[in-house]
């Protein structure tokens, strides 16, 4: 079967080569030759691609990722979105090469780029994929944004388990579609200094404005073009109408705003700009399981720090939504909502508080919105009485 398949395709070399060269040329025996020494040439370059194949896409699916998590952490967020754009622009460019090549409007002479153009595409789809999951990931809480989260990962499993598949042109195209929308979704709010839902709208509108070109000019094989591409507008715009639900049920949380950190303390007093508080201490296990308890005497303030990034000149509000769990009704009661004006360009993020007193014991939520209700995090406590104050430690920030 190996040494059929092989024969295969140094048929279709062939043939591919007779396109680019004058039919003159093939009778001659030299000619012939060189054909097959450069079809054996690529044929051993190819198998040993094969051979690695299934390592080198996981690598630069990982590498994506990791660049990204570490541009997003780590550098300026300006530069992070220019990195973004240039992997947006060399994964259509690539999308495109593939396709062109495949229709046979290509030279041979591109063929070893043709073999590892896949490579590319995983790499970008993995960084941009990788991007958008950072992204959600640190502007949302996960119990309230899981649904997109869960989305991108999904798409970044599947890019890898499945990237034959995503070679497919209508795979390709619907992935990509949903890169731009994402992508286009942070950068607007950066650039405008603002979280209106009209941005997200017109970073929809952008995005199929692009795409109907895009599509319109698309190289496809085979027959029946005009009905393979309605298809793949259709594609897209479900993939829209998928997002703006997600969007405006607030299932998207909202970026590019970034819960840095978010904590319970007995105290804070705010000197200079620093924070000095005062929290219970806690072990390792208390510290990175979900649901903290709070040991309170009667009549103390219990005050929730948080400290969120936003973008230089972007101001909005922040919205500390305080509940508490009825056990006798078996729900969540609204237990108050304190706001303050943020305003982005601090790396380390804003800092702000907010307080409640004489705390009913028991199970207690508190949420992390912006101002149209969009959740940046959330935190779960359960509140217990003591008569006599709790050993605290000190943290400054």
């Amino acid at each position: 079967m190996f040494a059929l398949r092989q024969a295969d395709e140094f048929l279709w070399f062939f043939r591919r080569n007779c396109k680019f060269q004058h039919k003159s040329l093939l009778s001659n025996r030299s000619n012939m030759k060189q054909i097959f020494n450069v079809a054996s040439h690529y044929q051993r370059v190819k198998n040993l691609y094969l051979r690695y194949e299934r390592l080198l896409m996981p690598a630069t699916l990982v590498v994506g990722f990791l660049v990204d998590y570490f541009t997003f952490t780590s550098i300026n967020i300006s530069i992070t979105f220019g990195l973004l754009l240039i992997y947006w622009v060399i994964a259509g460019a690539t999308i495109f090469f593939i396709n062109f090549y495949d229709a046979g409007k290509l030279s041979l002479k591109f063929k070893y780029a043709r073999l590892f153009a896949p490579l590319a595409i995983q790499f970008t789809f993995g960084a941009l994929l990788g991007s958008s999951l950072v992204f959600y990931w640190v502007s949302g809480a996960l119990s309230v944004s899981w649904p997109i989260m869960l989305l991108v990962a999904l798409l970044m499993v599947f890019n890898d388990v499945f990237r034959h598949y995503f070679l497919k042109p209508a795979v390709q195209i619907s992935v990509y579609f949903f890169i731009t929308l994402s992508l286009f979704s942070l950068i607007l709010p950066f650039l405008f200094t603002s979280l209106s839902p009209w941005l997200f709208v017109l970073a929809g509108a952008l995005s199929l404005v692009i795409f109907y070109f895009f599509i319109k000019f698309f190289p496809l094989a085979g027959e029946n073009l005009q009905q393979r591409k309605r298809y793949l507008f259709v594609l897209i715009f479900a993939i829209l109408l998928m997002m703006n639900v997600l969007y405006f049920t607030d299932i998207i949380p909202p970026i590019p705003l970034a819960l840095r950190e978010a904590g319970l303390y007995h105290n804070i007093q705010v000197s200079n700009g620093k924070y000095n508080m005062q929290g219970e201490a806690e072990n390792f296990w208390q510290a990175i399981i979900p649901g903290q308890i709070l040991h309170v005497v009667p009549g103390q303030k219990v005050y929730f720090y948080t400290a969120i990034f936003a973008p230089v000149a972007l101001q909005t509000d922040i919205v500390h939504h305080w509940q508490r769990y009825d056990e006798t009704k078996k729900e969540w009661l609204d237990a108050g909502k304190l706001s303050f004006k943020i305003i982005g360009g601090r790396k380390e993020g804003y800092k702000g508080y907010s307080y409640q007193s004489d705390l009913v014991l028991g199970q207690w939520r508190i949420f992390v919105k912006n101002q149209r209700g969009q959740v940046l995090g959330r935190i779960r406590f359960s509140v217990e009485g003591v008569e006599i104050p709790v050993e605290l430690r000190e943290v400054i920030r």
